[in-house]
């Protein structure tokens, strides 16, 4: 199979990504072989590629945001069947049996694995997961438009309700990547308005297309404060001017999986019981919940294709703001 591997991190203009020729892995007990279509990319990618975020070992195959079909499967596996279409997030499996997992939020289990981190993911043509959290996929979405469901639209939905998000109120987005435009629309189908702090011209118009009341930079005043808000940018010097565009007792959720120092604080940014919250990756329940809205609400994510080989290309695009809503590869 072609799978685009990691072996040595560095700057993603030196393409560190290299095309490898590799066998076709065997599913062990509790497994699916997938047979892969597409693999949205991610910021989380690009951290991994670049060394800023660090795997448990290399060489490493990236990519979290996975659609495919079932090839083969594992001993023991009930309730798939080969064929059946099937998609990998970011959260890949957890030990089950810690106080994290038995309450339901196994995304903070200190043994949790991550799709295209800790185990090879879906930069490639085939890829192994785990069948008790791979996700049965609708057949109304099509498969470029499901994969950035599977991390930008999860990871964005579970930052929508760690940020306390009521319907009717303000909320507003500090950057506006592939996470951020699929929050304004499930955002909106709440009835809520949207204020959009992003330096991209093009952002700020496709903010403004998908409904955003307000679209400015965060340097800039907008017409109110806001109830709510989610910084994805994994700038920690960013945190200071979000806090002064929120109203008191409101909520700041973090969407960063890595992310630079926070500076030092005025108290007076965070008095007056505003809450400042990190979003440690999701839960299996988190992709189930996002994909029922998807269909309800009609989510449709922006997306731009790239082929597997263009998988280093597509990554800098990502770094440098040209990807306009998410980027895919096709398989």
């Amino acid at each position: 199979m072609r799978a685009m591997r990691l072996t040595v991190p560095a700057e993603i203009l030196e393409k560190p990504l290299q095309i490898t020729h590799l066998s076709v892995p065997e599913p062990g007990p509790g497994q699916l072989l997938l047979h892969l279509q597409v693999c949205g990319i991610c910021h989380t990618d690009l951290h991994i590629v670049e060394g800023e975020l660090k795997p448990p070992q290399l060489p490493l195959i990236p990519g979290h945001q996975v659609v495919g079909h079932v090839a083969a499967i594992g001993s023991g596996v009930q309730g798939w069947q080969t064929g059946d279409r099937a998609g990998v997030p970011w959260f890949y499996n957890a030990c089950g049996t810690c106080r994290f997992c038995i309450a339901g939020r196994e995304n903070l289990c200190p043994d949790a694995k991550f799709t295209g981190f800790s185990v090879d993911g879906g930069y490639a043509e085939y890829m192994l997961s785990e069948a008790d959290s791979t996700l049965h996929l609708p057949e109304t979405i099509s498969d470029l438009h499901t994969a950035p469901l599977l991390c930008a639209g999860i990871i964005g939905y579970r930052s929508l309700k760690l940020s306390d998000l009521q319907p009717g109120e303000r909320l507003g987005l500090v950057g506006f990547g592939a996470s951020a435009h699929l929050v304004i629309q499930i955002a909106l189908s709440w009835n809520c308005e949207v204020y959009v702090f992003t330096r991209s011209e093009g952002h700020r118009k496709m903010a403004q297309d998908l409904g955003a009341s307000w679209v400015g930079g965060l340097e800039e005043t907008p017409p109110g404060m806001v109830d709510r808000a989610i910084l994805f940018a994994p700038a920690g010097s960013m945190v200071g001017p979000v806090l002064e565009k929120i109203r008191p007792a409101s909520t700041l959720a973090i969407n960063a999986v890595y992310m630079s120092p926070i500076p030092e604080l005025d108290y007076a940014l965070l008095y007056g019981e505003r809450t400042i919250r990190s979003v440690s990756h999701a839960v299996y329940q988190d992709g189930v919940d996002l994909l029922e809205i998807a269909c309800r609400i009609g989510l449709k994510p922006y997306t731009n294709v790239y082929p597997l080989e263009d998988a280093n290309q597509a990554l800098q695009d990502l770094k440098l703001s040209r990807i306009n809503g998410a980027g895919v590869l096709v398989l």
